[in-house]
């Protein structure tokens, strides 16, 4: 009888420890980018548009799925509108007139897909034609607190100054829900310095809802936050020109289970990133007694698929001074390094605080934390070489370390479980 008590006790406790151990990277009992993803967009067909979306929305309109839509220039939602689309509509990009869909201040956007019928936003090119950059992207503005100077702003993006400002003092404020959606070939280059991004936030609240989205083929960035609060789950960029995720502005943000999927000849020459982190553009626009930026990113999947010796894959992460970024429970591979920081942040405590790597797996990776100012190296290696940090050094390739990383097939970036450390920092 004792003996099968102790058998017993045995057993919960090795089950008790399995499971009280951290799944690092995406999770999911299930490949949670099965039915509503797609990863080669450029072979499919799309319907051609039987009605036109441009002008100004200042009421209530509903998109159908039994409708394909051609999104023709600057389209604003204003007055307080919401746009409502139904799941499995197709909205196609102007090329020629930059088809932009921006929810200004008040209005909403209501796109909530499902799994098995999303809704896509995408070019309006053949398939032979298509590019990053076929048409413009979605913008939503609201009124989320930002940290520039009065505390209101502006894009850069040629849009109509009268209805194109955002910011304020509502941290709830709701813009809507955009949920299983897919923007594809966004990113329309405005002129030779700026381009749109697949999705552009900017002083969106907390309560609006940003999830199962997928971004492909940015020109720009694919998910971009000037300021506010927002919580993102399940996000997936792929093959960003620009950065996948880059915040600023004093973005307070929370983002989880959620990849970028980079590669390197799908890169910009000023360079490229999965996370970009800022406080402000210019030190001059800030009002430096407002939150500075801070993300909390638990559960990341930071993936280069391809190598290559011609320099072009970079950091993971590069986050500029005066902004706070943790990194919980997730994998970085093949980059080099893994994170940078900006040359203007040194090596001591009261800086390096302010951004945690922890429970990270480091796979491929050429470096853990490096400085653009090379003497504060040696400082770097010393802070996050401790036991502290949970962090574990592996050189797996991909077939090794994810379920399915062939994008050609049906990719599930879910980590095998099964895999061991193989070498040390």
């Amino acid at each position: 009888m004792k003996k099968k008590v102790l058998v017993a006790i045995i057993s919960l406790s090795i089950f008790t420890t399995v499971n009280a151990q951290q799944i690092k990277g995406i999770t999911g009992e299930n490949n949670w980018f099965s039915n509503w993803t797609n990863f080669k967009p450029s072979t499919t067909d799309y319907n051609d548009a039987s009605q036109l979306l441009t002008g100004t929305i200042s009421t209530n309109l509903k998109l159908t799925k039994s409708n394909t839509y051609r999104l023709v220039g600057i389209v604003y939602v204003t007055n307080n509108a919401v746009l409502t689309i139904e799941p499995g509509t197709v909205i196609r990009g102007d090329k020629e007139t930059c088809g932009t869909l921006v929810i200004t201040k008040g209005s909403k956007i209501m796109a909530e897909g499902s799994a098995t019928d999303p809704i896509v936003f995408t070019s309006n090119n053949n398939i032979s034609e298509r590019r990053p950059g076929d048409w413009g992207g979605i913008v939503i503005l609201g009124e989320a607190p930002i940290n520039k100077i009065g505390g209101v702003s502006y894009l850069d993006f040629n849009f109509d100054p009268t209805v194109s400002y955002y910011g304020g003092q509502d941290i709830n404020n709701n813009s809507g829900i955009i949920k299983y959606v897919r923007i594809e070939y966004a990113g329309r280059k405005i002129n030779a310095l700026k381009e749109l991004n697949g999705l552009s936030l900017a002083g969106v609240g907390k309560n609006t809802k940003i999830e199962f989205i997928q971004i492909s083929f940015s020109n720009d960035d694919s998910f971009e936050c000037y300021g506010g609060e927002v919580n993102f789950n399940n996000l997936i960029s792929y093959r960003a020109t620009d950065d996948d995720f880059d915040f600023t502005q004093g973005a307070q943000c929370n983002i989880a289970n959620s990849i970028a999927i980079r590669n390197p000849y799908s890169s910009d020459i000023s360079g490229s990133r999965c996370f970009e982190i800022d406080s402000y553009d210019k030190i001059e626009n800030a009002d430096v007694s407002k939150k500075l930026t801070k993300i909390i990113a638990n559960n990341i999947t930071l993936v280069n698929t391809e190598d290559n010796n011609q320099g072009l894959v970079r950091e993971a992460v590069y986050i500029k001074e005066k902004s706070y970024f943790t990194l919980n429970n997730s994998i970085v591979d093949g980059f080099s390094p893994c994170v940078l920081l900006e040359n203007k942040i040194g090596a001591n405590p009261s800086n390096l605080a302010k951004i945690n790597i922890l429970g990270l797996q480091i796979n491929r990776c050429n470096g853990l934390v490096l400085s653009e100012t090379a003497t504060n190296n040696p400082d770097l290696l010393n802070w996050y070489n401790g036991d502290t940090f949970s962090l574990e050094f592996t050189a797996f390739n991909n077939t090794e370390l994810f379920f399915q990383s062939d994008i050609k097939k049906s990719p599930d970036f879910r980590k095998k479980i099964n895999n061991v450390v193989t070498s040390s920092y």
